[in-house]
């Protein structure tokens, strides 16, 4: 399993979109780094697994990303 470390500044969507290429994957990250879930913007030093990503990338928003109308 691959990991990052985060530097002081990072995001979640940040972190999605660059090590696995999309803010799709966002809520993946999320789930499997949820003992990190309480941080919105991460100091310098955690070290994060990144989840396996397969080719097809779901299309729609995390539930923060959507307008409701």
């Amino acid at each position: 399993m691959r990991t990052y470390t985060t530097v002081q500044g990072d995001l979640w969507d940040r972190i999605a979109f660059k090590q696995l290429g999309d803010t799709a994957y966002t809520d993946k990250l999320m789930t499997l780094n949820s003992k990190y879930i309480g941080y919105f913007i991460f100091p310098e030093g955690i070290v994060l697994k990144l989840p396996d990503i397969q080719n097809s990338v779901s299309t729609t928003a995390p539930p923060w990303k959507k307008v409701s109308g």
